[in-house]
């Protein structure tokens, strides 16, 4: 396990994210979105807590998929919804 990680690391699947340009809710509702998280289970991409629809969020309460991960440019970082953990 990645040191930092929670248990739930291990349900990570490194998958190919669904849509490479955007929010996959925001792009359907043809709103905006300040940064971008991938699901680590799914593919999923959301938009942040910043941004007003909160869709990675939402994802996660919808799904239990736990951890995402930074879709910005030269993010690394991880983030795992159960346990409040965050890594590289």
């Amino acid at each position: 396990m990645t040191p930092g990680a929670c248990e739930h690391a291990a349900t990570m699947k490194n998958p190919a994210p669904r849509t490479p340009d955007g929010c996959e809710e925001c792009l359907a509702l043809g709103d905006e979105w300040v940064h971008l998280r991938l699901c680590e289970e799914c593919g999923h991409v959301g938009c942040c807590d910043d941004s007003k629809n909160k869709h990675a969020t939402k994802h996660f309460r919808a799904t239990r998929h736990p951890v995402i991960r930074s879709f910005q440019p030269g993010e690394r970082w991880k983030f795992c919804f159960v346990d409040q953990a965050m890594w590289e």
